[in-house]
């Protein structure tokens, strides 16, 4: 019985393995030809102008 158990196991483990190696996609590595995006930091004063009176 101890030796279904093992033999069961190992198999799973084993099916488990072939799976994860199979499932996986292939990273290729590219060279990003694209320029970096660059955000623009934005006016705090236009913020300001956008907000309600809280009347305090």
């Amino acid at each position: 019985m101890l030796l279904t158990i093992t033999i069961t196991l190992s198999a799973l483990v084993f099916i488990n393995l072939l799976l994860l190696k199979f499932s996986c996609k292939k990273v290729v590595n590219k060279k990003q030809e694209k320029n970096p995006v660059i955000l623009k930091p934005k006016n705090i004063e236009q913020d300001l102008e956008t907000l309600a009176p809280t009347g305090s």
